[in-house]
C-alpha cells in the first residue's frame, strides 16, 4: 500500500515539527489498510482528529460562528460519495464514504447529511471549536441580523477573486512551489487585521490517496475558509475539483477554492496523467497552469497507476508524507 498525505497549501507554519509528526502518523495509518478506499479514510480521520489542521477538530468558523465540514472520497472505477455543511460531523471523510457506499446518490448536504452520519453510527454533535479557534472567534464582533448582514461583515475580510478567476494583486507568473501573491483579503479596509483569515490554518484542508495493485483512491477533507458566508461551500467535496479518480491516478487539491473549482484542478492532473505523463510532472504542470489561469494558491498531490508520486503548490508551503508497506 502507498499513501501520500498532505495538510494544506497556505503559509508557513509556526510550528511545523508537530504537524509534519501527525501527518506522518496519517500516513503510516493509512498503509496498515486492507484497500485503498479503507487507507485514505483511515488517514484522514488521523487529520480531522487533530486541532493543528482545517478539517474535523478546529476547522474554520463561517460568519455565523458555526464550524462545517465538507469531504468527498472516489475510487478507481469512479464510485463518488460526498457530504457537506455539516454542524457537528468530525469525520467529514466517513460520511463521503456512506454516501458512496449507501446511498444511490454523490452528494448529499446539510442537515440531511448529518442525519445519514447519525443512521450509520458516525459520531454527530461533536464540539469542532479548538482553543485556537476560540481565542480567534473572541476577538471578533460578529454581525446579528440576515445574509445582507453577513455579506457587509465579511466583505472586507473575507476576500474573494475577481470575476475573470484572476485576484486583484496577482500578476499570473506563480509557478509551482514557488510563493504566489493572492489579495491579502486578512487586511480589512482601515489596514487593521482580521484575526484567523489568511493564518497558516486557514488553508490547511487535508487530503489522502492511496495504492494499491491496480486500486486507487482520494479524498479530501475540510472545514472550509475562516469567515466563509455561513453555508458556503468550496471545492473540497466537489468531483474534479478537491478530489478526483480514475484507472489512471488519484488526486487532491488544496487552496482557493472558488479558483481550484473554477479549474477543476484534480480533473486536470488526472488528464496529464491519461495523456502520458507521470503523477510528478502532471502535478508540476497543472500547478503552472493554475497559477497562470487564477494567479491563486493551490498545492496538489497524487499517484498514478504506475506507482509514481508526485505533488506540487505554489503557496509558501505544503507539508506532506508518504507512506509504504
Amino acid at each position: 500500500m502507498q499513501v501520500i498525505v498532505h495538510g494544506g497549501a497556505g503559509s508557513q507554519p509556526e510550528e511545523p515539527e508537530p504537524r509534519q509528526a501527525v501527518l506522518d502518523d496519517a500516513a503510516e495509518t493509512g498503509t496498515a489498510a486492507e484497500a485503498p478506499l479503507d487507507a485514505v479514510e483511515a488517514a484522514i480521520s488521523v487529520l480531522e482528529s487533530s486541532p493543528r489542521f482545517n478539517a474535523g477538530v478546529g476547522g474554520a468558523v463561517q460568519s455565523d460562528g458555526v464550524v462545517r465540514t465538507d469531504a468527498g472520497v472516489m475510487t478507481d472505477d469512479r464510485a463518488v460519495g460526498a457530504a457537506c455543511s455539516m454542524p457537528g460531523v468530525e469525520h467529514a471523510v466517513s460520511v463521503a464514504r456512506l454516501v458512496m457506499e449507501e446511498t444511490p446518490h454523490g452528494f448529499v448536504a446539510g442537515e440531511h447529511a448529518v442525519s445519514l452520519a447519525e443512521a450509520f453510527d458516525v459520531e454527530t454533535g461533536v464540539d469542532l471549536w479548538s482553543e485556537r479557534t476560540r481565542e480567534k472567534w473572541a476577538e471578533l464582533d460578529p454581525p446579528a441580523g440576515g445574509p445582507r448582514e453577513h455579506l457587509d461583515w465579511i466583505a472586507d475580510k473575507y476576500g474573494r477573486s475577481d470575476p475573470d478567476g484572476r485576484d486583484a494583486e496577482a500578476d499570473g507568473s506563480t509557478t509551482a512551489n514557488a510563493s504566489a501573491s493572492p489579495t491579502d483579503s486578512s487586511t480589512t479596509a482601515d489596514g487593521s487585521r482580521t484575526p484567523g483569515v489568511d493564518d497558516e490554518h486557514d488553508h490547511d484542508t487535508v487530503g489522502a490517496v492511496a495504492r494499491d495493485g491496480d486500486r486507487i483512491a482520494a479524498a479530501t477533507s475540510t472545514g472550509g475558509r475562516w469567515l466563509a458566508f455561513a453555508g458556503r461551500v468550496g471545492d473540497v467535496p466537489q468531483v474534479g475539483s478537491g478530489f478526483y479518480c480514475c484507472p489512471a491516478a488519484g488526486v487532491s487539491a488544496t487552496g482557493a477554492g472558488e479558483d481550484i473549482a473554477r479549474v477543476t484542478l484534480s480533473r486536470r492532473v488526472a488528464r496529464h496523467i491519461e495523456r502520458g505523463l507521470d503523477a510528478d510532472a502532471a502535478t508540476t504542470l497543472a500547478m503552472e497552469e493554475f497559477g497562470e489561469l487564477t494567479g491563486a494558491n493551490a498545492g496538489v498531490i497524487a499517484i498514478d497507476a504506475d506507482g509514481t508520486v508526485g505533488s506540487a503548490f505554489n503557496s509558501e508551503g505544503m507539508q506532506t508524507a508518504v507512506a509504504w508497506d
